[in-house]
């Protein structure tokens, strides 16, 4: 297995707003720790060019999650137990617990979130990628994000327009809280 790579620290070239450091997002709680990014250095590469293309757009990327630790999963799950949105901590696939998974969206240079029909975590119909009871503009806007994420190399998730994984996901090692500090560069 190899390092999981600190996104902040590598100097990627996105903006952070790691939502589950914090309140902000549907637990209402602060899930992690800390409010550091990372992700295996397979879907780091992928991350890298999905940023490029972006860049050659005068778009940016957004992160709201990337790794995250076993537990944290269970805690999400312990919240609201929907296999629809969450992957359950026993049986589910978890991309996020093996790094090789991240949450975002657009924004123009200056930070500003283009328009994605709702918000990030928004367990409902009008979040899946296909949903077309939301605007054009919005719908546009996914499309773009889903095609710049999947020139660069990524799997998206139907249920979510934010949800991006590489496609080989289970073959890489769950990680818990632990093994990934462990892991870390």
């Amino acid at each position: 297995m190899g390092n999981l790579i600190n996104l902040v620290e590598s100097g990627c070239d996105v903006f952070f707003d790691i939502r589950y450091a914090t309140a902000n997002n549907f637990t209402n709680m602060p899930v992690y720790k800390a409010s550091g990014c990372f992700l295996h250095p397979d879907a780091a590469e992928k991350l890298d060019k999905a940023v490029e293309l972006a860049a050659k757009l005068d778009l940016k990327l957004r992160i709201f999650d990337a790794f995250r630790p076993h537990e944290a999963q269970w805690a999400l799950w312990n919240h609201t137990p929907d296999e629809n949105y969450l992957s359950h901590p026993e049986t589910g696939s978890m991309p996020h617990c093996r790094g090789v998974a991240v949450d975002l969206t657009l924004t123009d240079k200056r930070g500003n979130d283009l328009y994605m029909g709702t918000g990030f975590d928004d367990f409902t119909a009008h979040s899946h990628h296909a949903n077309t009871d939301i605007s054009i503009t919005a719908q546009q806007n996914r499309y773009l994000l889903l095609g710049i994420m999947t020139a660069a190399g990524w799997d998206n998730y139907r249920n979510e327009w934010w949800h991006y994984q590489l496609f080989n996901a289970r073959n890489y090692e769950v990680l818990s809280d632990i093994q990934a500090q462990t892991n870390m560069m």
